[in-house]
Formats: C-alpha cells, structure tokens, sequence
C-alpha cells in the first residue's frame, strides 16, 4: 500500500509501557513516510509541563479529560499518522473504541510480563509511576496491571507479539497488516 498517496491513513500503537511503542512508531512513521506523534508527548507540548505534574497538580481526572480530547482531536484530523498512546490510555472512559472506530489499523503491541519487567526495570529512574518498586516489586506491580489492562489491548485490531523480535521485524509485520 502506499500510505504517502492515500489521505488520512492512521496507524495507532497501544500496549503497556516499556513495550516500545514511540520506538516502533518512529519506525514505521519513517517507512512509510507519514508523521508520527507520541500521544503522551502532544499533551506534554500543549499543557506546557509534564505528565507526572499534571498528575501531582491537577490530579488524574484532569490527566484523563485533556487526554481524551486530545486523542478525539488527533483522530478526527485528515492527517495521515501514526500514533502511539499512552500505556493507559485505552483503559479509560470509551477511548479504545474510540481508537478503532477512527482506525482499522489498530495494534496492541504484547510484550510479556518477564520481557516488560527486564525493559523497566533499567528505565525506572525515567518512569515516575515504576521508580519506587524493587524488582520483585516491579514484577508483581506490572503483572497487576497488565492483568488490568489486557482487556482494553486486547480489543485492539491486530495483536503482535514482540518477545523475541526486533523493532524491524515488528515494523515489517505491522505493514504487512495494514490496510
């Protein structure tokens, strides 16, 4: 297919974080030669701070309600993207329906608890969520989430399986999926 000639074409990412998800859509958005947008990023940008200071400042409802407008705002836009959300993003309010109601090119990128709990366990320090956990903690801590969180993934279009494949491989994969 040929994303460059067809208007409107958007790719969204979703699954846990550490699972790659900015990584592979930088990827792809070069491939296939369409803007890629880092939803955590734009709402960084656009609220002047960052997330963990939204979410100290003004809690997590406000988090949530600018998320969700964002996202509704990104998705209804003629522009041709890919997307890659936050690792919450699809478990809130109607938001992953929303996702594959604006795409068919949906995919949860599944990373298993062992693989996301090496990943994290070396970016803690950059992640406020994860950075007080141990790393029996962490483990513990992500499988409750993930757990959580499967639900909401797993309504995505496409489900990869990223353990044991490079970020090339998965990008190649999403391709080969997309319409």
């Amino acid at each position: 297919m040929n994303f460059t000639q067809n208007k409107d074409v958007k790719i969204i990412l979703v699954g846990y974080m550490g699972s790659g998800k900015t990584t592979l859509g930088k990827l792809l958005s070069k491939q296939l030669n369409i803007n890629f947008l880092d939803l955590d990023d734009h709402i960084e940008s656009l609220e002047g701070t960052t997330i963990s200071q939204l979410f100290k400042e003004k809690g997590e409802v406000y988090f949530r309600k600018k998320e969700i407008a964002y996202l509704k705002e990104i998705l209804s836009s003629k522009e041709s993207l890919v997307l890659s959300t936050g690792g919450g993003t699809p478990c809130f309010g109607t938001n992953m329906d929303t996702i594959n109601n604006a795409t068919p090119n949906t995919y949860y990128i599944k990373v298993s608890l062992k693989e996301l709990v090496s990943r994290l366990s070396l970016e803690k320090t950059q992640r406020p969520m994860i950075a007080r956990f141990e790393k029996e903690e962490l483990a513990e801590f992500i499988g409750k989430h993930l757990f959580e969180r499967s639900y909401y993934y797993n309504k995505a279009t496409h489900n990869i399986v990223a353990d044991g494949k490079s970020p090339e491989e998965i990008v190649t994969e999403i391709i080969s999926l997309s319409i």
